[in-house]
């Protein structure tokens, strides 16, 4: 089996969701191209696991002090380099075309007449679930930003829509909580925009994850660079996570129980839809402002009595992903591709009860 896996790069979220799916695409023994878009490729770190793959500059927002800033997103964005690459990505001779919210990949196919199906967060948001700040404008971008044929949304619940829960990557790590020590990721606002506040509170611990060049540690203040083995010891043995409102870091805190304050970014209807959601749901806290007053009512509060689970989860966190793909594989040997297509989700629902 044969695959062409497309994967937006901007934060680390999606890309924490593709290297559980490259291990277990591997599992099976599928062959699987990967491309990656939305930041430089020297940015990238503990890729490994996704082999030659490729990279471009796609579309991605800037952003500055945890604020999105639209003109400036315009300005800088180079629509005749996205055209070249668009071309340059060969969709040619798949049995299947996955996108992960990456635009490059996902027009190509496009213009292609290729079948894609897409699985992420951001297709959720095609259902009827919680979000703020949505408009007809919104909703044309998040279609898309990165067009497919059948979109899998991914999400902490439900909400009665055909709606999977998130993938959550398997670690050999002991979860504990270590009172008082917390993990800090706010990846769209500077070590500015963050220690001043935390530096307001000596008897707590906060490990920062910043594109530093070398770890350093002042008093309580411990600033690290980014490393996927350092963040996920952090993680699992912090009290609690203080983070943007994204989907893949959020995920992974509630299932391991841990404490969350969340901080989504301004101008950005999904993170302020997710700090909604998570609130509704009873897994975390949202922060309208990072300030002083937030962490001095929040980092009091009671950590989760223990990890806590979604109401469906994917059985091994993602085995039943591959598992639908090569169903999807002897749907196309039998010329029926359109059903297939059509039915993935229903495939893969299926795949968590059967399992």
């Amino acid at each position: 089996m044969k695959i062409l896996y497309g994967v937006q790069g901007t934060g680390n979220g999606h890309t924490t969701r593709a290297r559980i799916m490259a291990k277990a695409f591997a599992d099976v023994g599928a062959q699987v191209d990967w491309v990656f878009s939305g930041r430089e490729r020297e940015k990238f770190f503990d890729m490994e696991a996704f082999g030659d793959y490729q990279s471009y500059r796609g579309l991605t927002f800037a952003t500055q002090s945890g604020k999105v800033l639209y003109v400036k997103t315009a300005l800088t964005s180079n629509v005749v380099q996205l055209y070249k690459d668009i071309k340059k990505v060969n969709v040619e001779g798949y049995d299947f075309i996955i996108n992960d919210f990456e635009p490059v990949s996902a027009w190509a196919a496009k213009r292609a007449g290729k079948k894609v199906i897409g699985i992420s967060h951001q297709n959720a948001f095609f259902y009827d679930i919680p979000k703020e700040d949505s408009n007809i404008a919104v909703d044309w971008f998040m279609r898309n930003f990165a067009p497919v044929t059948q979109p899998i949304g991914l999400h902490w619940h439900h909400f009665n829509q055909p709606i999977l829960p998130p993938l959550v990557e398997t670690a050999h790590y002991e979860n504990i909580s270590t009172p008082k020590h917390y993990l800090v990721y706010l990846p769209f606002a500077g070590l500015d925009d963050i220690v001043p506040q935390l530096r307001e509170f000596p008897e707590y611990d906060f490990f920062i994850y910043q594109p530093v060049p070398h770890a350093y540690d002042e008093g309580h203040i411990h600033v690290r660079p980014f490393s996927r083995e350092g963040f996920q010891v952090d993680l699992h043995r912090c009290e609690g996570v203080i983070c943007s409102a994204g989907f893949e870091l959020p995920s992974e805190a509630i299932h391991l129980g841990k404490k969350i304050l969340v901080q989504p970014v301004a101008g950005q209807m999904e993170q302020k839809s997710n700090a909604l959601a998570l609130e509704k749901l009873g897994y975390g806290f949202a922060a309208r402002k990072f300030d002083v007053e937030t962490l001095k009512q929040w980092l009091p509060l009671k950590a989760p009595a223990g990890p806590r689970h979604f109401p469906l989860r994917l059985p091994s966190r993602g085995a039943a992903m591959p598992d639908f793909v090569l169903r999807g594989v002897r749907e196309l040997d039998r010329t029926r591709r359109r059903r297939a297509l059509a039915t993935g989700s229903i495939l893969i629902g299926l795949a968590v009860f059967v399992a």
